[in-house]
């Protein structure tokens, strides 16, 4: 099986924080990112001009990040949505291990989580917001 297409590179990130008002002001005010699109009172995604995606996440109790790593995941951009389903089929093909299969959200943005060897989650995303901003400079 052959690889799908290039990806457009890494510039999703999504973190773990225990104090999101605190972490919200150091990347919006303090950085100069602005607020994408806050689904509710324990997340906030944030860009630079629509150039990348930094997701903030409210740790939850239940969560043990004692070990110091607070990071969710890490996201890959794809140019549409056909390519994450292509990624998808690719990835399971290889044995990579899949924690979900592919799905639409409600920001119009679709992806898939999978594990990388050292079990960190990974995200392949097609966010048109960014894939817009790629393909129009």
């Amino acid at each position: 099986m052959r690889r799908p297409s290039q990806h457009l590179g890494m510039r999703h990130l999504a973190l773990f924080v225990d104090n999101l008002e605190a972490v919200e002001h150091f990347y919006v005010d303090l950085l100069g990112m602005d607020v994408e699109w806050r689904p509710d009172e324990d997340n906030v995604y944030l860009t630079s001009k629509g150039h990348d995606n930094l997701a903030l996440h409210r740790k939850q109790p239940e969560l043990d990040t004692s070990g110091g790593q607070k990071l969710d995941h890490l996201g890959f951009i794809m140019n549409t949505a056909e390519e994450v389903d292509e990624w998808y089929e690719f990835l399971k093909h290889h044995g990579v291990k899949m924690l979900t299969e592919p799905r639409r959200h409600r920001d119009g943005a679709t992806s898939f989580y999978c594990l990388d060897p050292d079990g960190n989650r990974v995200q392949m995303i097609h966010h048109p917001p960014i894939v817009s901003s790629l393909t129009s400079s």
